[in-house]
């Protein structure tokens, strides 16, 4: 039973990714968010697929929270917990997924891991102004997470560029290298995670009201997730940026197993 639950969320996640990455390369509806001609324009397909638009209530509310929901999914599930079962091995696993999320994500002695890779692969540091114009700066504005303006850096705005008064400043980005999904890592990294805790909350042999609630929580948790991969499988990112998030994804959960 243990490696059954854990296979079939394996075998969920990697079906689902390979179904909506090759209807996004036969029916041409993901946005290469590599492109810095493309990325910053919306999604070609948003005013007919609702999903395809970044503003959608999924991505706002639950992927851009991921591991937000996440780790009140998993806590939700220990406290309910019969006190055998509150063991600390569940908490240090939880502790090893937050600091992987951590160090890809958000700080790896400076800019996360997943900046790091964009910028070793050919990644240039590019600023995309309202009239359309993009430039490039140094790449340490995009690592430092540095907004500009005219104001606060008159010397990069030197260029006879069409810049509007009043332009508030605005962040670079980086753009041209190989921008690993996040999504689908963090993703991919959940699901696991999650399916992993519940399988030791299923053993049970009798459910309190509470732990029942909890686990019908995880189990929609789990469901919002999968398919919020399908839907990042189908409209965005590069069919090689989402297997290497997928990749990413299952190597971190993948550590959890030394414990």
């Amino acid at each position: 039973m243990t490696f059954e639950v854990r296979h079939a969320a394996f075998g969920a996640i990697t079906a689902i990714l390979l179904f909506g990455t090759i209807h996004s390369v036969m029916h041409e509806t993901y946005l290469d968010t590599s492109n810095p001609h493309l990325t910053h324009l919306p999604h070609h397909l948003q005013e007919t697929h609702y999903f395809a638009n970044k503003a959608n209530i999924l991505n706002i509310y639950f992927i851009k929270r991921a591991w937000g929901w996440t780790s009140a999914a998993f806590l939700a599930l220990w406290l309910t917990s019969p006190a055998h079962k509150q063991t600390v091995n569940r908490v240090v696993k939880w502790g090893v997924e937050t600091g992987i999320w951590l160090i890809f994500t958000n700080w790896f002695f400076g800019p996360a891991l997943l900046e790091r890779l964009i910028a070793a692969s050919g990644g240039v540091c590019t600023v995309h102004l309202p009239s359309g114009v993009a430039f490039s700066v140094p790449n340490d504005y995009c690592l430092t997470r540095t907004a500009i303006s005219p104001e606060t850096h008159p010397f990069l705005f030197a260029a006879p560029l069409w810049v509007p008064d009043g332009l508030l400043p605005v962040m670079p980005r980086l753009r041209k290298g190989h921008d690993v999904s996040g999504h689908v890592f963090l993703l991919t990294m959940s699901v696991l995670f999650l399916v992993d805790q519940l399988r030791v909350s299923l053993r049970a042999r009798a459910l309190s009201p509470a732990q029942a609630c909890a686990i019908v929580f995880n189990v929609v948790l789990v469901a919002i997730w999968l398919f919020a991969i399908y839907t990042t499988s189908v409209y965005f990112h590069s069919p090689f940026e989402k297997f290497t998030g997928y990749l990413l994804g299952v190597a971190g959960y993948t550590v959890t197993l030394l414990f």
